[in-house]
C-alpha cells in the first residue's frame, strides 16, 4: 500500500517549484503519492519562507498543529524544509522535538534518503548544506498536467540587499547548464504545457553554460522560444541592477516573451535605495523602464514595494509615490519593513511610528489598486489572444485564462479542449481582481 505524502508551502514561486519536486522525488524513490488532507498523510512536510515577519513563529505554529496529529498517529512523520529551515536547522528540533528531518532549499533531493535513515534509526535528520547543483542533477523528469509551469534555472543570490536574508538561507548564485534547462522545458512541452516560467531569486544574473562558454538570460529565451509548443516565456524575479541591453533586446526578438515584467524596485528614494544596497538610483531605474518601453510599447510592469524602511521620511515617501505614479504599475506587492535576522538593516535605527507606517502603506496600495483597475478598464472592449489556463475554480461553467500582459480574464465556455490553447477573447468588463470576456470565433 502506497505511502502518503502532505505538502503545505508558504511563500514565493521557487518554493512552489521546489514543493513540485519534493512530491516527485518522493513518488519516484519511496512510493509516496500526494494527499490533500493533512490527517491521511504518512510524511507532512512544511516547505518555508523567511522573507515576512514572524515567520519562524508561523512555522512553530504550524509544527504545533501538526504535533496534534502526530499524538494521534505517532508512526507519522514531520519534515520542516526550505529557508527557515537553512536559517534556524537544528534548533527547529530541540524547539519542537516533534519534527524527525530538516532539510534546506539546496537539499530537498536529499530528503528521500534522510526520511529512509530516520524511519531505520528513529533519530532525527538534519541537512542544511550548499551543494551547487547536486539538486537539479538528482531530479526525476517533471510531470505536470498544467498549461504553465515553472523552471528554476538559477538559485541563490549574491547581492546582500541590506534587508534580506535570502543570501544567507538559499546561498550564493548558482547556474544550471542551458542544455540542462532546455531539456526540462523540452519535457515539459512534450506533456502539453505551453508557457514556461522562468525562476530564480536574481533570474537575470543568470550566467549558465551553453556548449561550454557562459551564456546568458536573453539568449535562454532565444532558444526556448524555438522549442516546438512553447507559446509562451515568463521570468521572475528581476533585479534592476542586472537588466542588461541584450535582455531588454530579446523583447524585440521572441515574441513568445510576454510583455509584462516583474522589477522591484522597493523604494523611489535615491537615499532610501542606497541604505537597502539596491545599486541603482530611480533615475537609473525610470531609464531602464523607458528603454524596455520603447522595445515593446504595450509591456506592463509589476514591482515589490517596502514601506517604512529605518529612517524613511515624509519626503521618501513622496518620491516613492512619484515613481509609481510615472510607471504606473500594474499588479504589485508592498509590505511594512520587518527586520529580518542577520542582515545590516535590523541594525537600523528605525523611530518610525507603526501607525505611520500602515497610513503610508495604505496610501501607496490604494494608489497601485487604483492603477491597476485604470489599466484593466482600458483594455474593456479589445480582443485579447489569451493562454488558457484551466477550468475557473469558482465557476465550473467558465474557463480561465491569461492575456500577455498577465491579466486574468473568465470567460463562459464548457469546451475544455481549448485549455491550453491560444484564443482569441473579447473583454467585455472589468472586475477589481479579473476581466470578463466572451469567447470570439
Amino acid at each position: 500500500m502506497a505511502k502518503k505524502l502532505f505538502i503545505k508551502t508558504h511563500g514565493c514561486q521557487m518554493n512552489e517549484y521546489d514543493s513540485d519536486k519534493i512530491a516527485d522525488l518522493m513518488q519516484t524513490e519511496e512510493d509516496f503519492v500526494l494527499v490533500d488532507n493533512e490527517k491521511d498523510a504518512d510524511l507532512l512536510v512544511l516547505n518555508t519562507c523567511s522573507i515576512r515577519e514572524k515567520a519562524q513563529e508561523k512555522v512553530f505554529h504550524q509544527i504545533g498543529r501538526w504535533r496534534k496529529i502526530k499524538d494521534v498517529k505517532p508512526d507519522i512523520k514531520i519534515a520542516i524544509g526550505g529557508c527557515v529551515a537553512s536559517q534556524e536547522g537544528e534548533n527547529i528540533i530541540k524547539r519542537a522535538p516533534a519534527v524527525d528531518i530538516v532539510f534546506g532549499p539546496q537539499t530537498l533531493h536529499k530528503l528521500p534518503s534522510l526520511y529512509k535513515k530516520e524511519d531505520q534509526t528513529l533519530s532525527s535528520q538534519v541537512d542544511i548544506s550548499f551543494p551547487k547543483l547536486e539538486k537539479f542533477e538528482s531530479m526525476p523528469s517533471p510531470e505536470t498536467s498544467e498549461a504553465s509551469a515553472f523552471v528554476s534555472i538559477i538559485e541563490g543570490c549574491n547581492k546582500y540587499c541590506s534587508f534580506c536574508v535570502v543570501p544567507h538561507t538559499r546561498g550564493h548564485e548558482v547556474s544550471r547548464s542551458v542544455e540542462d534547462i532546455l531539456n526540462e522545458v523540452s519535457a515539459l512541452a512534450d506533456q502539453g504545457v505551453r508557457e514556461i516560467h522562468f525562476l530564480g531569486q536574481n533570474v537575470n544574473n543568470f550566467k549558465g553554460t551553453f556548449r561550454g562558454e557562459k551564456s546568458s538570460l536573453a539568449r535562454l529565451i532565444e532558444l526556448t522560444g524555438k522549442v516546438e509548443n512553447i507559446k509562451r516565456i515568463r521570468f521572475t524575479t528581476s533585479h534592476p541592477h542586472e537588466f542588461k541591453d541584450d535582455l531588454v533586446d530579446v523583447y524585440g526578438k521572441v515574441p513568445e516573451l510576454v510583455s509584462h515584467v516583474h522589477l522591484p524596485v522597493q523604494s523611489g528614494s535615491d537615499r532610501i535605495l542606497k541604505l537597502m544596497r539596491r545599486r541603482y538610483s530611480a533615475e537609473k531605474y525610470m531609464n531602464l523602464v523607458e528603454r524596455i518601453l520603447d522595445v515593446r510599447p504595450d509591456m506592463r510592469f509589476s514591482s515589490d514595494f517596502i514601506v517604512g524602511f529605518p529612517g524613511e521620511t515624509d519626503h521618501d515617501f513622496e518620491q516613492t509615490m512619484n515613481l509609481i505614479n510615472q510607471v504606473k504599475f500594474d499588479e504589485s506587492f508592498s509590505f511594512i519593513y520587518s527586520p529580518r535576522p542577520n542582515t545590516p538593516a535590523a541594525e537600523m535605527q528605525d523611530e518610525i511610528d507603526h501607525d505611520i507606517k500602515k497610513e503610508r502603506l495604505n496610501i501607496l496600495q490604494n494608489r497601485l489598486s487604483q492603477l491597476a483597475f485604470d489599466y484593466s478598464r482600458k483594455m474593456v472592449g479589445t480582443n485579447q489572444e489569451c493562454l488558457v489556463m484551466g477550468v475557473s475554480k469558482r465557476d465550473p461553467g467558465q474557463l480561465q485564462a491569461r492575456t500577455i500582459c498577465n491579466k486574468v480574464v473568465n470567460f463562459s465556455s464548457t469546451d475544455t479542449s481549448l485549455i491550453k490553447q491560444i484564443t482569441n477573447i473579447h473583454i467585455v468588463d472589468a472586475l477589481p481582481n479579473c476581466l470578463r470576456g466572451a469567447l470570439q470565433n
